[in-house]
């Protein structure tokens, strides 16, 4: 039986726990549930039943009753065995909370943690993903948003604009094949500018971890932190494992197939450009226990000492135990289990295990017939052939247990024999016939073949055999049997002999001696050959870095199997590991071309204090191979930067400043930590340089303030970038201005006038000044100035339609001049009166009349009776257009009809609305059905 878990909402009504026992005559079986036997009764209503073959059924399971350790024992008059222990466990996973979840606000550059809190469930096998604002859209991880699958928590490192929306933790059990997800979370982004930076902050932290040799398992680190920070791993007491792999942006440490040396501390560090954070944690390894010595059967004779053994490993140390017949039994010692006595006591009896009937024997060989009676005491065993008595010679001898060898076989050894079996409980005796066939020999032999990798060989094999007898071919690599069904892809038999064996397309892995066994049912005989398979090389080993500076390390690494034909070159390439996996590129080296007896190569080239992994391919005539696996990770050392910020410019701004802009340098030319920005600036002309530092690698403008500065002063300015090690080149020197002032005059509003219920017209006199860049309009209701709507217009204008006015109101409207220091002084205030609202009420059509001639079309409406609070109608607009188009003819009329001509082309649709000095009121609609002209 395995262990088992059983939904608790399962539309399956029962559970089967398996049990199957080899035993003759045929076991019974019972079984236990903590320890206790379970009591069957055929027939009756109880939860418990057992299947053909010993098989338990458990009907309509309750969790109260059910659960729990279950063994099986299988029985037959010769003894009891006891299978090993499966638990029976009752799998649910509740519904959330229908509690509303209360929304969560933070800044944007702040990280930011949703719990998900999952509900009651058992097994503890969840995996978590989170959606955002509907099913099924999960959001997409990345190095910026990370899912716990130990909490199920969602943490964004740096939170973002775009991230605002309603967030549900979806939770999955793969054990009972159920989800369910949580209420919407609301996170509401808040702006705040400019954006702080925060340092790294390590919220997921892997514990203390328990494991067993072979398993795999995941160990999880994230940060929060504005840069989003960067997660490195590391093994404190050694390297990391060989058999690991880094995922999720650094979230996730992978280690494959544990063993007892990947035992000891990790540690995960998170960095960005405002600080650093690590966490330390252990990981312990164990192993299950495991047989290193079995017990076997065995007879012993009455009276005698008997002593058991097994051994077993594991950590912690087994506890091992003894059972006879499903029962604690004997004594002790270490792993040893020692019996005063044996029970079993017998006259010899062939009747389980008679003398084989008819033995066949080769010709030259050598044949054992087998005596085997049961017995206890052991008894003596002779044998005679026909009625002659036998006893050792060279040529036969009787062994211990009672078999009788015969060597170098004859055909005069043809003929009956007998065992016989005696103790002093009694004798017995079984006879059977040996015939002698002719021998099997190797007529063909295979011969050694030598090839390339991808080209077809062909091993050859022949034997004669005894007529009688059926001949089998088995071929075999390094005494591996060849699976001619499993391994079709590179074997097949050559025409329609099975003595012939075809290996196609061959690779390395079937390099090898070949044998071949001719076999029939008496003997067999072997030949062999041995297949060469040349090929590229193998991946080089040992790959390390050595001799670390800035721009250039020195890799050295051991030949891997030249496959036969030897390295002509090696090939080294490289990896800056903040980039994907697989983005790897040649390396530039010294000596340029690296020979195939070289074991050492310095690669040149580097960025300074950058992150690197290096690999290794060998070459020679037949193809390169496969690369080396990276060496360990290595960071090049810290150097003065040599890249300058380009695009440095500025100007514009507040008066009295000076604004500086440049184009960041980008992380992999940081050469260092500490990386920042040294501005220098002086007026035109002028001799001393004033500098001052920005420590933000990240910083893309700087600006100055000073009383002293004046309006639109030229200044020259250059930046440059430094780093612990030192200062870098300065940038081309620019030339830029001092910001401007604030315009001193006020425009002058000539006129403004309102045009409907919602818009007006404003006209005013520019501002003669040539630092002017535009002019802002506002306007508000009266008393109202805190709903001020506003508009900037281009300096070459002075005119704007004012929109989005409220109906019937009184406003106020002012207009300012300004440019990239501020707003000028306010004009004069102006007031208007905006009209009343247009009409809400639409005209109803009462008639669609076809003059006789057919060539127009009458449509007539109702008059339309404005509200008190709307302007009064003036007349109607009447637009004629065809169905599907967006313009066509207006008509304006102060009659309650109009006629229209009439068109064969198509459907046509009349609008109708009210039109007063409000402006256009509600629309009504009516269709206008023509005939398509032939």
């Amino acid at each position: 039986p395995v262990d088992t878990i059983y939904p608790e909402e399962s539309p399956e009504d029962k559970i089967i726990m398996s049990c199957r026992a080899q035993a003759s005559p045929p076991a019974t079986y019972k079984w236990r549930l903590n320890k206790w036997e379970i009591e069957i009764q055929e027939g009756s209503d109880d939860h418990y039943s057992l299947q053909l073959g010993g098989n338990l059924v458990i009907s309509n399971p309750d969790k109260s009753k059910h659960a729990g350790n279950y063994s099986c024992l299988a029985t037959n008059e010769f003894g009891t065995v006891i299978s090993r222990e499966a638990f029976v466990q009752f799998g649910y996973l509740d519904m959330f909370s229908t509690e509303e979840r209360e929304a969560v606000y933070v800044k944007e550059g702040q990280g930011v943690v949703l719990l998900c809190a999952p509900p009651p469930h058992f097994p503890d096998d969840l995996s978590f993903r989170w959606m955002l604002n509907e099913f099924p859209i999960f959001i997409p991880l990345d190095k910026r948003r990370f899912v716990s699958q130990t909490t199920g928590n969602l943490y964004i490192s740096k939170v973002e604009g775009s991230d605002s929306g309603n967030y549900s933790c979806f939770v999955t059990s793969s054990s009972i094949s159920k989800s369910v997800f949580s209420k919407f979370i609301p996170l509401v982004p808040l702006v705040e500018r400019p954006i702080r930076k925060y340092p790294a902050d390590i919220r997921v932290k892997f514990p203390d971890t328990y494991a067993l040799v072979g398993q795999n398992i995941t160990l999880e680190c994230f940060a929060l932190g504005n840069p989003i920070p960067q997660i490195r791993w590391r093994k404190v007491d050694g390297a990391l494992p060989v058999h690991h792999d880094i995922s999720m942006a650094g979230g996730l440490l992978h280690l494959f197939n544990v063993q007892y040396e990947d035992e000891g501390v990790y540690e995960c560090e998170a960095l960005n450009s405002k600080g650093k954070d690590w966490h330390k944690a252990h990981l312990y390894v164990e192993a299950s226990p495991e047989w290193v010595e079995h017990i076997s059967s065995s007879e012993r004779d009455i009276g005698s000492d008997y002593t058991m053994s097994c051994l077993a490993s594991g950590k912690p140390k087994p506890h091992v135990r003894f059972l006879k017949n499903g029962q604690m039994v004997g004594r002790i010692s270490s792993f040893n289990v020692i019996f005063n006595t044996l029970v079993l006591m017998g006259a010899p009896s062939f009747e389980l295990n008679p003398v084989k009937q008819r033995q066949l024997g080769a010709k030259n060989g050598r044949v054992v017939i087998e005596c085997k009676p049961r017995a206890a005491p052991r008894p003596t065993f002779t044998w005679s052939k026909g009625t002659e008595m036998l006893s050792n010679s060279s040529r036969i001898f009787i062994w211990e247990d009672g078999s009788l060898e015969i060597r170098n076989v004859t055909k005069s050894d043809e003929g009956k024999y007998t065992c016989f079996a005696e103790n002093d409980r009694g004798r017995a005796n079984s006879t059977g016939s040996f015939l002698v066939t002719d021998a099997t020999k190797i007529t063909l032999a295979p011969t050694n073949a030598d090839v390339s990798v991808g080209e077809n060989a062909r091993m050859q094999c022949a034997a004669s055999h005894d007529s009688s007898l059926d001949l089998t071919f088995i071929w075999s690599l390094n005494g591996n049997p060849v699976d001619l069904d499993k391994d079709r892809e590179y074997y097949q038999h050559a025409g329609m002999s099975s003595s012939e064996l075809l290996i196609k397309n061959t690779q390395l892995k079937l390099a090898g001696r070949y044998t071949c066994t001719a076999q029939t049912p008496v003997d067999n005989v072997t030949a062999s050959a041995e297949l060469v398979v040349r090929g590229p090389p193998g991946p080089p080993g040992g790959l390390l870095v050595k001799d670390i500076g800035p721009k250039s390390v020195r890799l050295v690494w051991s030949q891997g199997s030249d496959n036969l034909s030897p390295i002509s070159r090696y090939t080294i390439q490289y990896r800056e590991v903040r980039t994907p996996e697989e983005d790897w590129k040649l390396a530039t080296t010294s000596p340029p071309n690296v020979e195939g007896n070289a074991e050492a190569a310095t690669v040149d080239g580097l960025i300074p204090w950058t992150e690197y992994e290096f690999r290794v391919t060998a070459t020679n005539t037949l193809g390169t191979g496969e690369h080396s696996n990276p060496s360990p990770k290595i960071q090049t050392l810290d150097a003065v930067p040599v890249v300058a910020p380009s695009d440095v410019g500025g100007g514009g701004g507040m008066s009295r400043e000076l604004t500086i802009t440049w184009t960041p340098v980008q992380p992999q030319y940081y050469y260092g930590s500490n990386f920042g920005y040294i501005i220098a600036f002086k007026p035109e002309g002028g001799f001393e340089w004033r500098k001052v530092t920005v420590a933000d690698p990240q910083a893309r403008r700087y600006v100055h303030k000073d009383s002293s500065i004046l309006p639109a002063t030229k200044f020259e300015v250059k930046v440059k970038a430094f780093n612990s090690k030192g200062e870098g080149p300065y940038s081309l020197t620019a030339v830029i201005y001092s910001a401007q002032d604030v315009p001193s005059e006020a425009p002058t509003i000539v006129e403004a006038r309102t045009l409907s219920a919602t818009e007006a017209v404003i006209w005013w006199i520019p501002v003669p000044q040539q630092t002017v860049e535009g002019y802002q309009v506002r306007y508000w209701r009266k008393s109202m100035e805190n709903e001020a709507l506003a508009m900037r217009i281009s300096s070459k204008d002075n005119q704007t339609r004012l929109d989005n006015m409220k109906p019937d109101s009184h406003y106020v409207i002012e207009v300012r001049a300004f440019n990239g220091a501020g707003y000028g002084p306010a004009s004069q205030r102006y007031e208007i009166h905006t009209k009343k609202a247009p009409p809400s009420r639409l005209p109803k059509i009462i008639s669609k009349k076809m003059h006789s001639s057919g060539a127009t079309v009458n449509i007539a409406w109702e008059p339309v009776r404005p509200l008190a609070n709307e302007s009064s109608v003036e007349c109607y607009k009447v637009l004629y257009r065809q169905d599907g188009q967006n313009t066509g003819t207006l008509y304006t009329t102060t009659k309650q009809s109009i006629d229209l001509p009439m068109h064969k082309d198509g459907d046509y649709l009349v609008e109708v609305r009210a039109h007063s000095e409000g402006g256009d009121g509600a629309v009504a609609q009516v269709r206008i059905s023509g005939k398509l002209s032939s």
